[in-house]
């Protein structure tokens, strides 16, 4: 099992997660995060005064899947996220050990 980090732009998650769930995605988590890369921040104007953002506000989609739909979710991801402009965000995939549902107590697979 694979773990699918995607960091986006906030007014992309619509896109994003209809595309997952076409694709047969069901479960997702998404977090409000702030950061930055080769943006570097933005220049806004407030009241006559100019000032820096330098951390500006994405949101984190995280997604565990099986090893054989990493292909599938990052492609989904960047075909619904992509603007072209810099800032459209980064994938993240890292292995994922054991899963387990609170609830039930099921484990891995079934657990997803």
């Amino acid at each position: 099992m694979k773990k699918v980090e995607a960091i986006i732009r906030p007014f992309k998650l619509d896109e994003v997660k209809i595309a997952l769930v076409n694709a047969g995605i069901v479960g997702m988590t998404v977090s409000e995060v702030r950061g930055f890369g080769r943006q570097k921040g933005q220049t806004e104007r407030y009241r006559g005064s100019e000032y820096t953002v330098e951390f500006l506000q994405k949101l984190k989609v995280e997604i565990v899947v099986e090893e054989d739909q990493v292909d599938m979710v990052v492609e989904k991801i960047i075909s619904a996220s992509r603007t072209g402009e810099i800032g459209d965000g980064k994938i993240f995939i890292a292995p994922v050990d054991r899963i387990v549902r609170i609830r039930t107590g099921e484990s891995n697979i079934e657990a997803i």
